[in-house]
């Protein structure tokens, strides 16, 4: 996908104690229940994390590495989405900048100091369209690989290094989308190469082996179609098997993890009571259609143990890019809604068994994609960044000041107070649909726990069972919704295995418990 003031981490801390700062009237009643002695894996350090790109002249910023420190994101992946395989980084450039351009200030070694000051570390997609193995094993050289006897290339944007770096990558995919070089009719992807998945799974192949012989310490991504997702069961005259039926029986050797993307809505289709629902039913309309989380990740480790036998559990699954619409972003992408779809989709993905998901993207820019009344949100104007770029799109909509935060970035600070690195996920239930529940057991014991209302008009008072547990003492409640333009803060006091929270109307809230 190409497509004033720092706020860190701000809430408000209220006055009271035992009550739900905002006013609300009773709301519907519904129940949560968190087994605690579950276990749906651990949160790794490589969990949430944010795409950025070599076009972002606001990348290097000064703000941005303690905002995404804030949020605690753990990955960031570079050189942005379908830049990637148009892109050469010893020059900062690409072959072609219709197809997406650069600018200095977000060369390589730029991207790794927002990197490195914000404690995330980096995941590099490297230029399969027009690029070769040999120039993806040097980069891994300059950026793995350096010190006084490095002899590999130098790039030639200022601020590069002659002795190449230590950066410890770990992460490197092959490429992004590839099905969408024609191969099944979209061609959106660049690619110099024969356009179908036997010659990308080849080259998968030869990447990695060039790659792993100068670093062998690296873990090599191939690109996947999301089950359910268009093009995933496609054929054609070059594919006469589906896309991942074709790669993973010639690649299953090559690689350390698959890469698939999921934007669950198209253009002229978005629902936000849709999108909301999409991570647990799925959605289908004219437009697009996906089945749910859970029954997609399914389906990745049945063709993962059909192809790769021994070797599939130890394939990671990641979701390296996903936002809400496919493309042409209308004021859903930077609404409340969205936010609290992101929210309810990264705990969904997680729990299902994927090992790291990556939001896009930290900057990008306004569109003028759907802006009916019917979805919520103020804003005329789409934008995938989870911080404005302060430009103005093509129809006259102003975007606010660069950096100002989008609803998205508060979702995924509620995300960081929800659980950090090595927290164990726990099974929830809630009796409506209309709530869903995450929840997490800290290392010392302590359980925090997700709510979302996703009922536009009506609040819930949610009863939460802790199946297995006792607290007693003042839990930290967290809470992001409508007219909030930061996440506020109050105490309660909780005792016993249960208690009682209110939801106001779309919105998110985190209980940490004592």
């Amino acid at each position: 996908m190409n497509r004033p003031g720092i706020l860190i981490r701000t809430v408000l801390l209220c006055s009271c104690i035992t009550a739900i700062c905002e006013a609300s009237s009773a709301g519907t009643p519904s129940t949560v229940i968190v087994q605690t002695t579950s276990n749906l894996g651990q949160l790794t350090p490589i969990a949430l994390g944010i795409n950025a790109a070599a076009w972002d002249s606001h990348l290097v910023d000064a703000s941005i590495p303690a905002l995404l420190a804030d949020a605690n994101l753990g990955v960031m992946r570079y050189p942005g989405g379908s830049t990637s395989d148009n892109y050469h980084w010893v020059s900062n450039t690409p072959d072609d900048a219709a197809q997406g351009g650069t600018t200095e200030s977000a060369n390589f070694d730029a991207f790794m100091s927002v990197v490195e000051t914000a404690g995330a570390q980096a995941m590099i997609t490297v230029n399969y369209g027009s690029g070769s193995a040999a120039e993806a094993a040097q980069w891994v050289a300059y950026a793995n690989r350096g010190g006084r006897r490095y002899r590999g290339p130098v790039p030639s944007y200022p601020g590069a290094s002659s002795l190449g770096h230590n950066y410890r990558v770990k992460y490197w995919e092959i490429g992004n989308e590839l099905y969408g070089d024609g191969t099944y009719g979209a061609t959106w992807e660049v690619n110099h190469k024969d356009h179908d998945p036997t010659t990308y799974a080849q080259g998968v192949v030869s990447y990695s082996a060039a790659m792993k012989a100068v670093d062998p310490s690296i873990q090599i991504g191939m690109v996947l179609t999301a089950p359910g997702n268009w093009p995933d069961g496609q054929t054609s005259a070059s594919s006469p098997q589906p896309w991942n039926d074709t790669v993973l029986p010639l690649a299953c050797g090559a690689i350390d993890f698959v890469a698939v993307h999921w934007y669950p809505q198209g253009p002229a289709g978005e629902s936000d009571a849709a999108l909301l629902a999409s991570p647990q039913n799925g959605e289908s309309t004219s437009v697009s259609y996906t089945p749910g989380i859970s029954s997609m990740t399914a389906s990745l480790k049945s063709q993962l143990s059909a192809y790769c036998g021994k070797r599939a559990s130890a394939i990671q699954i990641m979701v390296t890019e996903t936002n809400s619409v496919s493309y042409n972003p209308g004021k859903q992408t930077t609404s409340l809604v969205n936010a609290l779809y992101l929210d309810d989709a990264v705990m969904s993905w997680l729990e299902s068994g994927v090992a790291n998901v990556n939001w896009w993207a930290i900057h990008n820019s306004p569109f003028d994609g759907n802006i009916n009344p019917s979805l919520y949100g103020s804003y005329d104007f789409g934008d995938y960044g989870v911080f404005s770029s302060g430009f103005t799109s093509s129809h006259g909509a102003l975007e606010p000041a660069v950096n100002t935060p989008f609803p998205t970035y508060y979702g995924l600070q509620m995300l960081a107070y929800l659980g950090d690195a090595w927290d164990t996920m726990l099974r929830t239930t809630s009796s409506t649909s209309l709530v869903s529940a995450h929840a997490v057991k800290q290392r010392d014991g302590a359980v925090n726990v997700m709510l979302i209302n996703k009922d536009p008009n009506l609040a819930s008072t949610v009863t939460v069972s802790l199946a297995g547990r006792r607290t007693h003492g003042l839990a930290q409640v967290y809470r992001y919704g409508m007219q909030h333009t930061s996440i506020r803060r109050n105490a309660m006091p909780v005792r016993g295995d249960s208690f009682a929270v209110d939801l106001a109307p779309y919105s998110v809230t985190t209980i940490r418990l004592p």
